[in-house]
C-alpha cells in the first residue's frame, strides 16, 4: 500500500508498493518509482526518471529527465542534479544527459552533480561536493571539484 500526501501532485506514473510520497512533491507523467521508497517534501521528478527500490530522496531535490537511481540509493536534502552541459534560456539540447547513481550510493546534502555523471555502487558523495567526473564504486569523495578521499569497506 502506498501513501501519497493529498498535497502532492502525482501524474500518471508507476509507483511501487510501500512507497511514501510527501506534501508538495510533483511527479510528472511517465516516471517510474520502485517499492518502499521515501520521496520527501518539495521534490520534483520529471517523466523520464527511473528510481529503484528502497530509495530515499530528501526534501528540495529535482530529478530531471534521464536520471536513474538504482536500489538503496540515498539522496540528501537539496542535492542538485543537472542534465544540460550548456544551459541557455529557450535553447535546448537535442538530448539531455542523465545522471546514473548505482546501488547503495549516497549523496550528501547540497552536493551538485553535473550532467552525464555515473556515481558508482556503494560510493559516498560528501555534503556540498561538486561532482564533475564519474565516481568509482565505494569511493568517498569530497570538495569542489570532488576528489577521492578514500575507499569504503563493503
Amino acid at each position: 500500500m502506498n501513501f501519497i500526501h493529498p498535497l502532492a501532485d502525482v501524474a500518471e506514473c508507476s509507483i511501487g508498493d510501500g512507497t511514501k510520497i510527501w506534501q508538495f512533491v510533483v511527479i510528472l507523467k511517465g516516471a517510474t518509482i520502485g517499492r518502499d521508497c521515501n520521496i520527501c517534501a518539495q521534490t520534483l521528478i520529471e517523466g523520464d526518471v527511473i528510481i529503484g527500490d528502497r530509495v530515499t530522496v530528501k526534501s528540495g531535490v529535482q530529478l530531471w529527465n534521464g536520471t536513474r537511481l538504482s536500489d538503496d540509493v540515498f539522496v540528501g536534502p537539496n542535492v542538485t542534479f543537472t542534465n544540460d552541459s550548456y544551459p541557455r534560456s529557450k535553447a535546448y539540447p537535442d538530448e539531455f544527459l542523465g545522471i546514473t547513481v548505482q546501488s547503495r550510493a549516497s549523496i550528501g546534502a547540497n552536493a551538485t552533480v553535473l550532467p552525464g555523471i555515473c556515481i558508482g555502487e556503494g560510493a559516498m558523495v560528501g555534503a556540498g561536493a561538486v561532482v564533475t567526473k564519474d565516481i568509482p564504486p565505494r569511493a568517498l569523495v569530497i570538495g569542489n571539484p570532488a576528489r577521492i578521499l578514500r575507499y569504503l569497506e563493503e
